[in-house]
C-alpha cells in the first residue's frame, strides 16, 4: 500500500483462519491500521489482493465486504447520535446485514441481549459513556453477522476493569464461531483473546506466531518493546 512515494505495507502476506484470534502490535507507524483499512476496504491495495472465502474482494467496496462477512471497528467510536442505542444496532442489521422489518428488529435485540446491553436499547447513543460507545460500536459490528471481526484499539481510554469488560464482549463474540483480527497497543489486554500474534515494523510482518514466543523475538523486542523482553 503506497501513498505517493510512501510505502505504508510491503510485500505484507497475511491469513486468518476461520477460528482464528489473531493480535496485531508493533509500534506506531508500522501500518497496523493501514492493514485493516485494507482489508475492510476503506483503501485499495497498490498492488496485490485481498482474498476472502476463495474470492478476490480487492475491488469490493467496504460496503460489499461488510455484506459478505467481514465487519470493522473504529479506535474511536463512531455512534450514531441522535439515535438510540437500539436504531443504532439496527442500521447494522438493516444495511450491514441486508435485513429488513422484523428479521433486522429481532436481530438487532439478539445482538443487544447476547452483549448485556438489552436494558440501554432505548438510550440516546450520545449519553454513553466511553465504555458505553465502545461496547455499542462492537455490538453495532456484530448485528452485520460477520464472519470476521477486526478491531482497531477498542482497549484505548479504558481503565483495566473496563477493559476487562471488553474482553468479556469479544469472547462472547468470538464463541459465536466468528473470527478476531485485533490491533491493540495494550498487549496484556490483547493476551486474553489472542490465539495468535502478528507483529509489524515499517510495513511488513517480522514475527508471528506464538503470543509469548513473538513478545519474546529478539526483534520483536528491539523493533517494539524498546530492547525488554516480556
Amino acid at each position: 500500500m503506497r501513498f505517493g512515494a510512501l510505502k505504508v505495507l510491503d510485500q505484507l502476506d497475511f491469513s486468518v483462519g476461520s477460528d482464528e484470534a489473531v493480535g496485531i502490535v508493533g509500534p506506531n507507524g508500522a501500518g497496523k491500521t493501514t492493514l485493516l483499512n485494507v482489508l475492510a476496504g476503506a483503501y485499495a491495495p497498490s498492488q496485490g489482493a485481498v482474498w476472502f472465502q476463495g474470492v478476490d474482494v480487492s475491488g469490493q467496496s467496504a460496503a460489499d465486504r461488510c455484506r459478505a462477512g467481514i465487519a470493522r471497528t473504529h479506535q474511536v467510536p463512531r455512534p450514531f447520535l441522535g439515535m438510540t442505542v437500539f436504531e443504532n444496532v439496527l442500521t447494522g442489521a438493516t444495511h450491514g446485514a441486508g435485513l429488513h422489518a422484523r428479521d433486522a428488529g429481532d436481530r438487532a435485540m439478539e445482538c443487544l441481549r447476547l452483549c448485556g446491553m438489552e436494558a440501554l436499547a432505548n438510550r440516546r447513543a450520545e449519553t454513553l459513556g466511553l465504555l458505553g460507545r465502545k461496547r455499542l460500536e462492537l455490538v453495532r459490528a456484530l448485528a452485520t453477522g460477520p464472519q470476521v471481526l477486526l478491531l482497531d484499539e477498542i482497549g484505548g481510554g479504558l481503565t483495566d476493569a473496563e477493559a476487562s469488560e471488553l474482553v468479556d464482549l469479544v469472547r462472547t463474540i468470538r464463541s459465536r464461531g466468528i473470527a478476531i483480527v485485533w490491533i491493540e497497543h495494550l498487549v496484556h489486554v490483547l493476551l486474553q483473546v489472542a490465539t495468535r500474534l502478528v507483529c509489524m515494523d515499517g510495513g511488513r510482518i517480522i514475527a508471528s506466531g506464538d503470543p509469548q514466543a513473538v513478545l519474546n523475538d529478539a526483534t520483536v523486542v528491539e523493533a517494539y518493546l524498546g530492547g525488554v523482553a516480556a
